[in-house]
């Protein structure tokens, strides 16, 4: 992140967090929605780490498709199509008509700039270029087309395409490059437009096409989530995207058929020293797995914002139906001592987690050691350490390229095996990611601790609520009465 962008998140938090949610006392215009959120740390759809950021990108701009990682099928949006003869050159096709909401056209080479200035900054869209997209070529031989040579054949172009980080910036924009003025007053490509940027209390976003039955205006209100939660409960706000752990049971009462989950693209492991002797065998890696009790941790200092592994890739990108748990992913405390012993780690030595700010660590590294009989060494040092990853596509591409190189993780064959998931199409790739994610759970890297995931209350006024990983819920698509 570049230090002009290091300073929007705060310049953003203080102006959104200082009013909270407004209420006026009246009820709204029957089509409008008045949405609890809480400070977005960033309004750049290639830099969104955060569920406020999702909802807002994903309202103000429009990917070129969806990508659905459990079908392989890609959903076109902007784009009218997206194909390769060769999986080396491949060329999307826009639909003609779009506009951002300045009035000025989108072209294809509105893409070709936008993605340049991507990989030039340190956003999270930088490494979907230049790691996994990796193009020799970026041109636009006319205004509705996008031509892309690869360095190497690959399949997940669709799926990697399909990321909000990837979508169009106005040419304004790119010739000012004042990100702290343009994100605080977006102007993207989507159904909504922000109307007036960003104010003390939050923001308004209209539809620039009137759809009958659906929410016209949108009004953000800033808030903590009890506050929120409360505000929908009240009639006070149509609805939160927010939900504090300690209301997780009572949503279910209180909102009866008026509430929903979602997966998120965000998940964490529990990386291992694979050079450290101590943990270079993987029956110890998985004795110490079988060794944490994710539903505690869960419902305790993670304060039910989570789901416990079940597989080692995340549902935001699980390629394929999920019903089992994998072993590594469950908690059995006689498994994971009979384990060590087998592998004869060495009794009374004490483990050395690295240092993390994370606060799920030290109870983790507590209920672990407690689980197997090591001694915990309260001092940092070459042991397990924590990986948490914020996902940009959802390609698991990205998640398990990602784990080799925080691991160094390398065997016969895997290279080879996530090479020919990658160039294999994406409709047909999932079999072959399977085969590496079962490698990977046999080697244990890693082990599986669990994923994210978002809420959504709302009132009896609200209706067709939905929600996806990379877009939050979906705006566009609410109806209200």
């Amino acid at each position: 992140m570049t230090m002009r962008l290091r300073l929007l998140a705060p310049l953003l938090a203080a102006a959104l967090v200082t009013a909270g949610c407004t209420e006026s006392g009246e009820p709204p215009a029957p089509d409008v929605l008045r949405v609890g959120v809480s400070a977005p740390a960033s309004t750049n759809p290639a830099d969104v780490r955060d569920q406020t950021g999702r909802l807002v990108t994903s309202a103000l701009w429009t990917p070129l498709g969806d990508y659905d990682p459990a079908t392989g099928k890609m959903t076109p949006r902007a784009a009218e199509s997206v194909t390769s003869a060769d999986r080396v050159t491949w060329t999307v096709k826009l639909k003609d008509g779009g506009k951002f909401h300045d009035g000025t056209p989108v072209t294809a080479q509105s893409y070709v700039d936008t993605w340049k200035t991507v990989a030039q900054e340190s956003w999270a869209g930088s490494r979907v270029l230049k790691d996994l997209v990796r193009a020799k070529e970026i041109t636009a031989p006319d205004p509705l087309t996008i031509r892309l040579v690869l360095d190497g054949p690959s399949g997940q172009i669709p799926a990697l395409l399909s990321s909000p980080a990837l979508v169009p910036l106005p040419a304004s924009a790119l010739a000012s490059r004042d990100w702290i003025r343009f994100f605080s007053q977006p102007v993207g490509n989507g159904p909504f437009r922000m109307d007036g940027g960003w104010q003390p209390s939050g923001g308004k976003l209209v539809r620039v096409t009137d759809s009958p039955g659906k929410a016209r205006v949108i009004e953000l209100n800033i808030g903590d989530a009890a506050q929120l939660y409360d505000g929908v409960k009240s009639g006070k706000l149509d609805l939160s995207i927010v939900v504090p752990g300690d209301r997780h049971e009572a949503m279910h009462t209180d909102f009866a058929q008026r509430h929903v989950m979602w997966a998120l693209p965000t998940v964490s492991y529990l990386g291992f020293p694979l050079t450290a002797e101590r943990f270079s065998d993987a029956t110890v890696r998985h004795g110490f797995a079988l060794g944490i009790d994710r539903a505690a941790l869960e419902a305790g200092v993670l304060g039910r914002q989570v789901d416990p592994a079940k597989s080692l890739l995340p549902p935001a990108v699980a390629p394929g139906e999920r019903s089992s748990t994998c072993r590594p992913c469950t908690f059995d405390a006689g498994a994971a001592k009979s384990l060590l012993g087998q592998a004869e780690f060495p009794a009374g030595s004490a483990v050395h987690f690295e240092r993390s700010e994370r606060n799920w660590v030290r109870p983790l590294a507590e209920q672990v050691t407690a689980a197997v009989g090591v001694p915990l060494a309260a001092d940092p040092g070459k042991g397990p350490f924590a990986i948490d990853l914020d996902l940009a596509t959802p390609s698991p591409q990205e998640v398990l390229a990602k784990i080799v190189e925080l691991t160094g993780y390398s065997s016969d064959g895997f290279a080879d095996l996530l090479k020919s998931a990658e160039e294999t199409e994406s409709g047909d790739s999932g079999e072959v990611y399977r085969l590496a994610e079962n490698q990977l759970l046999r080697d244990l890297p890693v082990a599986p601790l669990w994923s994210g995931h978002g809420h959504a209350v709302w009132a009896e006024r609200v209706g067709d609520v939905k929600a996806t990983p990379f877009g939050s819920v979906d705006l566009s698509a609410i109806s209200v009465r």
